[in-house]
């Protein structure tokens, strides 16, 4: 499923709302952890900051999970996230994970849009 081109999308809002989804998943399975990881990742990849934090958060989760791959991909991607932006060479809609290239942009899943649009909901009801 393609990205939509409106800017509601990418909020800043909506990235909020799934980096506070996320620290309060604290019990919820792992699985679910990085879905709201991976769709907070394609949402605030455009931003520097966020796209900096996001993958700091993986390195936290992959560490505590005790999951070397996907730490030395995380540190992987945080050494790139500020080569990335200042070449404007970012692959959007990557789940920023590290069983997926770094460098490949893609379409999310339909699981990952499903989370997006619930936290994008919720901002609307606010």
């Amino acid at each position: 499923m393609p990205i939509p081109a409106n800017s509601n999308f990418y909020s800043t809002d909506t990235y909020l709302c799934l980096i506070e989804r996320f620290r309060g998943a604290n019990h919820e399975p792992d699985g679910q952890r990085w879905l709201l990881l991976e769709a907070a990742h394609i949402v605030g990849q455009t931003r520097f900051v966020a796209h900096l934090q996001v993958h700091c958060l993986m390195l936290s989760l992959a560490w505590e999970k005790r999951m070397p791959k996907e730490v030395l991909g995380q540190l992987f991607r945080i050494a790139l996230v500020p080569l990335g932006h200042l070449l404007r060479r970012l692959p959007i809609g990557n789940s920023g994970r590290a069983d997926i290239s770094a460098f490949r942009a893609m379409d999310p899943s339909t699981e990952v849009h499903r989370v997006i649009a619930a936290a994008r909901a919720t901002n609307f009801s606010r």
